[in-house]
């Protein structure tokens, strides 16, 4: 533990800096590294959009199972989103328990919503739940996303909604989520926050791109007053949704971004694969 006249802090945690973690990239598989890479990569570009929380929310990313039991990722507890990597990702199961060295914990309380779609969902193989004011803003309205703008209608007919029950503690809350989700691929979960599940982390991150969007901009709208918004008829957005369907297929809209975007992440914040 360092001093604390040096740290300014009391006691309790040693939250070890990521960066002079030595690299796991030779002590797991290809698959498993590829997969910490694409993870430590969302958190970095969630923290280049301002989708973070401090260190107070979670993006997890679904493993090969290992002797029949079903492995996760999710970020170390202390790390900031923007200095997440590849080695310093955590290694779980559905319950939360480590399941490999390390020099960090994890919030278990965290993966609470994670796993619960995680178990319930085979198709949500990275799962990202933020709290961003735009995102939350909406969650508060009574009549939810409003078919105001293009993004919003990309994402409307897949976007379900879930109330809130205060901070995820509870683990039966999980089975009212999955529920609440049924077959959809974006969630609103009530006075909280926003999730998106994808099939790898560029469909998920892409998804939370669009519901970002469109939050924001309802935002922006309303704040003129809503008496001249104009919404667009449900036929509309089942239109929309429609044309923009073949975007959320793996190998479609996560090829077309997902290299520009690590090429950007290179740009403009290196490392994310040590």
């Amino acid at each position: 533990m360092k001093d604390e006249k040096q740290t300014g802090l009391g006691s309790g945690f040693d939250i070890p800096d990521p960066a002079e973690l030595p690299s796991l990239k030779e002590q797991v598989s290809p698959e498993e590294w590829q997969l910490r890479c694409d993870l430590a990569a969302t958190y970095r570009l969630c923290a280049l959009h301002g989708w973070t929380d401090l260190v107070f929310t979670h993006i997890s990313a679904r493993l090969p199972d290992e002797d029949g039991e079903e492995r996760f990722l999710i970020n170390p507890y202390g790390v900031m989103f923007d200095e997440m990597t590849a080695s310093c990702l955590v290694k779980i199961d559905l319950e939360g328990n480590l399941c490999q060295e390390t020099p960090y914990f994890i919030n278990p309380a965290g993966f609470t919503i994670h796993s619960a779609i995680h178990s319930a969902r085979q198709d949500a193989g990275c799962v990202i739940h933020v709290h961003t004011p735009y995102g939350v803003a909406v969650s508060v309205q009574k009549e939810g996303l409003r078919r105001y703008t293009q993004f919003s209608m990309i994402v409307n007919n897949d976007l379900a909604y879930h109330d809130y029950e205060g901070i995820a503690l509870e683990l039966d809350e999980r089975e009212r989520i999955v529920k609440d989700m049924g077959d959809k691929s974006l969630l609103m979960l009530r006075n909280h926050g926003t999730l998106t599940v994808g099939e790898n982390c560029a469909l998920a991150f892409l998804r939370m791109y669009f519901l970002e969007n469109a939050c924001k901009t309802q935002v922006f709208a309303q704040a003129a007053g809503t008496a001249n918004l104009h919404e667009e008829p449900q036929e509309m957005a089942d239109t929309v949704q429609a044309q923009s369907a073949a975007a959320f297929r793996a190998g479609s809209g996560d090829n077309l971004i997902w290299p520009g975007l690590m090429r950007k992440l290179k740009r403009s914040n290196p490392g994310h694969d040590r």
